[in-house]
């Protein structure tokens, strides 16, 4: 890995005759014997330094880094999905890591891999349902959310324990308005029957249908934040959904969690030991650093 010339390492001369950073780096570099170009034997685990503008960096210290705060993410979403392995309708939390190749100008073409810090993403594994028997407990069977109104605007979930109000609204556990399949907030008759919530999402009571609950799917591949607990807003506008086969809603059950516990705990004890390896690596690599400083200084 070629050095750049002109790079100022802060180091006293070399004391043997003909010493350039050129030469150490073809030394370095070199599959042969390092002593048949004139330096001392380096140690094997010495790692290659190269230039970015004139200011040494070790490739190994910076790929290490890049992958802790890949962990360092992972851990954050690993202790979000525990907190939430009890609440109704979460959707955990996973991201997607991507390889970096950075080409490195040197004689051997070689490729630095770094870890990009990830790209989080919802599972789209469903929970457990539950059967409640309560008649305004509403599931969804498939890949498609409720709607309610918040103060952040229209909000997607999948927690489906509604109540009504004395003026006959139809609200979420935390008070906000639930939405029809146009978003506008859904009104039963307080003095009217019991509720029955057909797969399509049809309310009837006394059997006339007295409003449609809004059934969405939504595309979170493109971005999406959390809202409170299960809920989340997306970069793409929700779609209403109309006659597919695959979602339908089921009256007197709540879903579950879909964060599985065990696995979560598993990946954290992982990603913790994981961590402390790389830094570990770090460690050793600064004292690589130092022993090679000390041969391109001429010391002891």
């Amino acid at each position: 890995m070629r050095l750049n010339p002109g790079a100022n390492f802060g180091l006293r001369s070399h004391p043997e005759p003909g010493f350039s950073v050129d030469r150490f780096a073809q030394a370095f570099c070199s599959k042969k014997s390092h002593q048949s170009v004139g330096y001392p034997a380096l140690n094997n685990d010495l790692l290659i330094f190269f230039t970015f503008g004139g200011n040494a960096v070790q490739s190994g210290i910076y790929v290490s880094l890049s992958s802790q705060m890949a962990l360092e993410r992972r851990l954050t979403t690993i202790a979000d999905n525990m907190a939430n392995v009890n609440t109704v309708g979460f959707r955990s939390t996973d991201v997607k890591f991507d390889e970096m190749l950075s080409k490195t100008g040197n004689e051997l073409n070689a490729k630095i891999a770094f870890v990009s810090q990830g790209n989080d993403y919802l599972s789209t594994k469903s929970g457990e349902l539950i059967e409640t028997g309560n008649v305004l407990d509403l599931a969804i069977k498939g890949d498609a959310w409720f709607a309610i109104e918040t103060p952040v605007g229209q909000v997607l979930t999948r927690d489906g324990r509604f109540t009504m109000t004395d003026t006959g609204e139809l609200i979420s556990t935390r008070g906000y308005p639930v939405l029809d399949a146009g978003g506008a907030p859904i009104q039963l008759n307080r003095a009217g029957g019991p509720p029955e919530v057909g797969a399509s999402g049809q309310i009837m009571q006394d059997g006339r249908v007295v409003a449609t609950l809004g059934v969405f799917t939504a595309d979170v591949r493109n971005g999406f934040l959390r809202f409170e607990n299960s809920g989340v807003t997306t970069v793409d506008n929700p779609q209403p959904v109309v006659d597919n086969p695959e979602i339908s809603v089921l009256q007197g059950y709540v879903e579950n969690s879909n964060v599985n516990g065990i696995g979560e705990m598993t990946q954290l004890i992982q990603v913790n030991r994981a961590f402390e390896a790389i830094s570990s690596l770090i460690s050793s690599s600064e004292n690589t650093m130092s022993e090679a400083i000390k041969v391109l200084g001429g010391g002891n």
